[in-house]
């Protein structure tokens, strides 16, 4: 059981050096992982696999769940350090849990200069563990890019007060402004209110199940783009060692980003 939350610096914003696309780029990728804390279906722990199989997907964004980052000098140790250092690619950790071990929690990845890091707590009850949703803007070629990622509780009056908040939290930005909301949402049942209310805000988007990997029957992670014409294709990532890596696949998304109105802030 979780003990505590800590949230980092609002303004915080990765310093590790980005390059940016070149103005004018077309298409850009985003994955959403439940890594499992790097544990396999062999119930082997290994970071260095993960890494392969996001080196598959090839996206230019991962929103992580349940990256473990337990301090150490073992080579399973400090996850979110590990990936990004294998990726080449700036890591945005969220709200973490703290427990004897060490941090747990979600994070992002990403090949984009970052304008903004924001995050929400969406902790529900004391007796539930910790949750919270990773808020950041990006300029990407230009064009300003909201992602807000997140990995939501398991029980549904814990869903229902994270969506809300999360719905009330996305409504402060313009329709117009380009948005991705994705992670592991732990729904799944199709006609859900919670996903109901998402659909009328950010369009519905393609659900592939990714859960478990090994025999994919449940869509608990989710990719919605707003404008949803923005998106070209919504997959689920199923080579043999993407089922083998983790419990849950992971989901990629291609989106056009010429049909994004935002403009980044020079």
């Amino acid at each position: 059981m979780a003990s505590a939350t800590r949230a980092p610096s609002e303004a915080e914003v990765p310093t590790e050096p980005v390059e940016a696309p070149a103005p004018g780029v077309r298409r850009i990728s985003i994955g959403s992982y439940n890594v499992h804390s790097c544990v396999g279906l062999d119930r082997k722990r290994s970071p260095a696999r993960i890494a392969d199989v996001l080196k598959e997907l090839s996206c230019d964004i991962y929103a992580l769940q349940e990256v473990d980052n337990e301090p150490g000098a073992e080579d399973d140790s400090k996850q979110l350090e590990y990936l990004s250092e294998a990726m080449s690619m700036a890591a945005i950790p969220g709200m973490s849990i703290v427990r004897h071990s060490g941090e747990y929690g979600n994070a992002l990845l990403t090949r984009f200069p970052v304008i903004s890091v924001h995050r929400h707590d969406l902790s529900y009850g004391k007796w539930l563990e910790p949750r919270g949703a990773l808020d950041v803007e990006l300029d990407v070629g230009g064009r300003a890019l909201r992602v807000i990622a997140t990995h939501l509780g398991l029980s549904r009056s814990e869903r229902r007060f994270q969506w809300r908040h999360l719905l009330a939290a996305i409504a402060k930005s313009p329709p117009e402004h380009p948005t991705i909301v994705l992670g592991d949402m732990n729904e799944w049942f199709p006609g859900a209110g919670t996903l109901r209310d998402a659909h009328k805000i950010l369009g519905e988007a393609l659900a592939p199940p990714e859960f478990p990997s090994f025999w994919p029957l449940l869509a608990l992670t989710r990719i919605w783009v707003r404008p949803v014409q923005a998106i070209v294709a919504i997959k689920v990532h199923a080579t043999p060692l993407a089922r083998r890596a983790s419990d849950h696949l992971p989901l990629r998304a291609e989106i056009d980003v010429e049909r994004f109105a935002m403009r980044a802030p020079a």
